[in-house]
């Protein structure tokens, strides 16, 4: 077929990243509400995370052991449906039950997430299977638009929750669950390019040992990069609001919503002028690295609202970039490939939210930080909230490394 035929394709991707951000950015800006309302702690809260990532990490393992045996059309036409059934738990049980609220978050979650699992190993494989004169730039444009989704979600939450208090979070979450039919609609009537099914392993002679280690330090490169992002993006409102006490509409729209516009920015930058891929994501690690110490150290509230939308542009690429770098060095990788990519990526982005969660909560619980706080006229939550920071710091310091082992390795074998 002629590129021309893949548009409406492209399309269908292109929407589906776009209102995926929704099942993704909405629920953290609802911490405090959830907390509030139903008394749920932060490590509970960083629960819903690790459930959502851990869903998708379960999807992303099915599809790299058994992508040959799936359907990929009609799975891709699922995928939006059930991205609305899991908003529409989401809501509607803490709403009619709210004495099981957690359970109807939790249940929502799990199922939201078995579409956003979907998407990760699909989305990004059929863009790449797509004839381009430049897969690059439509890969990372792919994910650009899952960043100025984050923006639209943010945006459209703050006016909502502008004219309406924050007990009535449910209706704001039926709005999301009727956008994404219309991607539904356009996968039905798209046809799908020609995508290698293979499992990891197959490969040719003597470079089977060299893509599979090869394999292994992407995965291990995306684990930490989706740590690096997922840890600030899951956390930041919340930080905001409780450990700079920027008022939460103003923190939304200049913190979470500046944190993907950020996102998004460099990912369109990179889609129009980018190169030497390792290079950007060493430079990547490092910044990230920088803005986790600045955000939970500096004193300055200024200093820590910029590293913490800074941390945005800084790991932009780390999962896109992540995935370029696959393609790069290990070509033909095939859907089971970017299955397994997408499963570090989600493990990354289970373990650091979640356990961001459980510092904050055991620090602010500790009678060492508590008298330490005193000591400095801080809150206990605030502390517990620094200290969460400096923690999710290793993330992109251990990135550092890998980054460079992968350069080190490749240009050896090379």
């Amino acid at each position: 077929m002629k590129n021309r035929s893949f548009k409406l394709t492209k399309l269908a991707c292109y929407t589906s990243n776009f209102t995926m951000s929704s099942i993704f950015c909405v629920p953290p800006l609802l911490f405090v509400t959830f907390r509030e309302m139903y008394g749920i702690s932060y490590t509970l809260l960083g629960t819903l995370v690790l459930a959502n990532f851990c869903t998708q990490l379960a999807i992303d393992l099915i599809f790299t052991f058994f992508s040959k045996y799936l359907d990929v059309k009609r799975i891709a036409w699922l995928m939006p449906l059930i991205t609305s059934s899991g908003l529409l738990i989401y809501g509607l049980i803490p709403t009619f039950f709210p004495s099981y609220a957690y359970a109807g978050l939790l249940a929502g979650t799990v199922v939201f997430s078995v579409a956003a699992g979907l998407s990760e190993v699909l989305v990004s494989p059929i863009i790449a299977a797509i004839p381009s004169d430049n897969p690059q730039r439509d890969m990372s444009f792919l994910h650009s638009l899952y960043a100025f989704g984050v923006f639209t979600m943010v945006s459209i939450s703050t006016v909502f929750f502008r004219f309406f208090d924050s007990d009535k979070w449910m209706w704001l979450i039926m709005i999301f669950a009727a956008l994404p039919v219309a991607s539904s609609v356009m996968y039905m009537l798209s046809p799908m390019p020609e995508m290698n099914s293979e499992g990891v392993t197959a490969s040719h002679g003597s470079n089977s040992k060299k893509r599979t280690v090869g394999l292994v330090l992407c995965t291990a490169c995306i684990f930490f990069g989706s740590c690096a992002e997922n840890a600030m993006s899951s956390w930041i409102s919340t930080y905001m609001e409780k450990a700079l006490g920027i008022n939460k509409a103003v923190g939304d729209i200049l913190g979470v919503a500046m944190f993907a516009v950020l996102l998004g920015i460099a990912r369109i930058l990179y889609s129009r002028f980018g190169k030497n891929i390792c290079r950007v994501l060493l430079f990547s690690m490092i910044g990230a690295s920088v803005c986790y110490i600045v955000a939970g150290l500096s004193p300055s509230v200024v200093f820590s609202f910029i590293a913490c939308i800074m941390t945005g542009f800084c790991t932009s690429m780390l999962w896109p970039g992540t995935l370029i770098m696959m393609e790069e060095k290990i070509p033909n990788a095939g859907v089971a490939a970017f299955a397994l990519m997408a499963a570090g990526g989600d493990l990354g982005a289970s373990v650091s939210p979640q356990l961001m969660g459980i510092v904050v909560d055991k620090v602010s619980a500790s009678q060492f930080f508590a008298e330490l706080g005193t000591a400095f006229n801080v809150p206990a939550e605030k502390v517990g909230l620094n200290v969460g920071m400096l923690v999710s710091a290793l993330f992109p310091i251990i990135g550092t490394v890998i980054v460079l082992a992968i350069m080190r390795y490749f240009k050896k074998k090379a």
